[in-house]
């Protein structure tokens, strides 16, 4: 006689009864960062950096893939010390290359030393990469609260004009699109849906 292996439980979200956005509830690690991260402010340019980071990785990847390996990135990226990863050297590079547990990308990784070396131009500039990148939304955090994820922009104007003055400033892997996303992350921009228990708080 022969028995039936049990079909695998799919994942829902927790079972607390709050509601939150549809996204999050296929994984653990997404309900987490939902509900401790996504949408809250950031201020920190350590922090900032390493969104800054994960977010030019994240590009045609789903951000679930970066999540279960942030941790794999903050050993590789030496805890995000941007000072550190601005003068990675091309040893330094092909190790990153060699390194299984992040996404081996050369272009990517040559982007993230780049970008280190352009984020403390800012610091330099502006007395923090923090405000400069707030500066984008004069300093406030700007409330959506669409109805659905459907009703979610994958840019704005804001994205396009942050992403346009990156450029001119070297920053690499800074589209519109990941500029948005980087919005998202970092609390400039509170796009949990209107019902959301993370709006309640």
């Amino acid at each position: 006689m022969t028995t039936k292996k049990p079909a695998k439980e799919i994942y829902t979200g927790p079972k607390d009864g709050k509601t939150r956005c549809s996204w999050c509830l296929s994984d653990p690690i997404y309900v987490k960062y939902h509900d401790e991260e996504w949408g809250r402010p950031v201020y920190d340019d350590s922090v900032l950096f390493e969104f800054l980071v994960l977010e030019s990785f994240q590009a045609g990847l789903s951000w679930l893939t970066i999540l279960k390996k942030r941790e794999n990135f903050r050993q590789a990226f030496s805890n995000f010390d941007v000072k550190k990863v601005a003068k990675y050297d091309e040893k330094k590079y092909e190790a990153l290359m060699q390194d299984a547990g992040i996404i081996r990308n050369q272009l990517k990784i040559r982007a993230a030393i780049n970008n280190a070396q352009r984020f403390i131009e800012i610091q330099k500039e502006f007395g923090s990469f923090d405000r400069y990148i707030w500066s984008f939304t004069g300093g406030k955090t700007i409330v959506n609260r669409p109805k659905n994820l459907k009703a979610l922009p994958s840019k704005t104007d804001i994205s396009d004009t942050m992403s346009k003055d990156m450029g001119k400033r070297g920053f690499k892997f800074r589209g519109s699109t990941i500029c948005y996303a980087f919005m998202q992350a970092v609390g400039m921009v509170n796009d949990h849906i209107e019902n959301c228990w993370v709006n309640s708080k």
